[in-house]
């Protein structure tokens, strides 16, 4: 069996297409938490929106350790 990190840098391997066909196998496999179905379309259609705009280069990318600086820089410490 495989750690998470080995399927994590596994999957951090794959194009595009093949995290698009990824992340539907495992929504597919994932035990329902009672959400609305109405909720879910939703999610669906904004997922869709945002991969669509990361892969035509329109997203707007901030390294994390960034956004971690501002966090802290309006929490105070």
């Amino acid at each position: 069996m495989r750690t998470v990190a080995e399927i994590e840098a596994a999957i951090e391997r794959l194009s595009p297409e093949e995290v698009e066909e990824l992340a539907t196998w495992l929504d597919q496999r994932r035990p329902s938490v009672g959400f609305d179905s109405e909720v879910e379309e939703a999610w669906s259609i904004e997922i869709q929106r945002r991969v669509a705009e990361i892969e035509s280069g329109r997203a707007e990318f901030i390294p994390g350790e960034q956004v971690m600086d501002e966090l802290r820089k309006i929490a105070g410490r």
